[in-house]
């Protein structure tokens, strides 16, 4: 845990604290995409996704944030003013212009984001009859995959989805490399998992064999109350290990974050929300070199199959 006792929390009317927690070394592997997706509205996505770009961005990570909400609640929460926003993510699917030209830097460090309009919504209709209309986020984001590594490429790339499973969301899947769900502490959020379930599944099957459950964040957390804590039990008995450790909880300061354009870490570093998000980053890196640890290695499949050809051919 990182001791903030010596860290004063800034005032609302203050300027964006800048947050230098950690210098990143060059990574040469193309950037872990990972799609924070739910259709319920109201679970906290947008909130997770601006927290944790900024909670990796403090702990040393060069982060990009794709805004996909035609609301475009990311970039007013990371104080995007609409007059900023020449290029956005819907000339980026169009084809108007590339995924950089819509880059943004933002007042946090090592945080960028490619900001949305309200053009968006109206993206569905116009690439209906196209046949690469749930591949154009990928598209859009292959340069970032490919080019050359340096020191200022993304490390994690964050695509805050909007509240339904339509086109944008579908892109926003085909694209990843995982997903990560927002879950409320309520009644029904088992329900809307389920569906969202069922979503990747067939996105899995059908346009990305390669997607993956990063994991489960259980967000608006109230440990006062019984209901919230039987939804933790209930998702921890159904997801297991898909369930983050890190529980995001009710917090006033992170609601009222995002009314100063900045995010909780920036407006409060010392508050429990901010804590929560800290920990969440680090327990999502330390899932990445798990991946990694556990993913099979190209030099090992080669080395096997030499092996087994050398073995035929003594048998021969």
């Amino acid at each position: 845990m990182i001791d903030h006792a010596d860290v004063p929390a800034p005032s609302a009317e203050e300027s964006p604290q800048v947050i230098t927690l950690a210098s990143r070394i060059p990574n040469p592997a193309p950037p872990r995409v990972i799609a924070i997706a739910n259709q319920k509205g109201g679970v906290g996505k947008t909130t997770t996704a601006i927290n944790l770009g900024t909670a990796l961005a403090a702990i040393g990570e060069h982060v990009l944030i794709i805004d996909l909400d035609p609301q475009g609640n990311a970039s007013t929460g990371l104080g995007i003013d609409r007059a900023s926003r020449r290029h956005s993510t819907y000339d980026v699917l169009m084809g108007a212009a590339t995924l950089s030209d819509a880059v943004l830097a933002t007042a946090v460090p090592r945080l960028s984001i490619a900001s949305s309009t309200l053009d968006l919504s109206g993206l569905e209709l116009e690439v209906s009859q196209e046949r690469d209309r749930a591949f154009r986020l990928r598209t859009a984001l292959a340069p970032l995959r490919t080019a050359t590594p340096r020191v200022s490429d993304f490390s994690y790339v964050l695509i805050d989805c909007p509240p339904s499973l339509n086109l944008l969301t579908v892109n926003a899947l085909a694209a990843a490399d995982a997903i990560l769900v927002p879950l409320q502490c309520e009644f029904f959020a088992l329900e809307g998992l389920s569906q969202l379930l069922q979503t990747v599944a067939t996105v899995k099957s059908t346009l990305n064999p390669e997607l993956m459950i990063h994991g489960i964040v259980l967000t608006m957390h109230d440990a006062r109350n019984n209901l919230s804590n039987q939804v933790v039990a209930d998702v921890r008995a159904n997801s297991k290990q898909k369930v983050y450790d890190t529980i995001i909880p009710r917090n006033v300061r992170v609601s009222e974050a995002p009314s100063y354009g900045k995010p909780v870490l920036v407006y409060d570093l010392k508050c429990v929300g901010s804590e929560a998000y800290l920990r969440l980053a680090t327990e999502i890196i330390q899932r990445e070199k798990e991946l990694i640890a556990n993913a099979p290695r190209a030099d090992a499949a080669i080395e096997s199959d030499q092996i087994e050809s050398d073995q035929q051919h003594g048998a021969a």
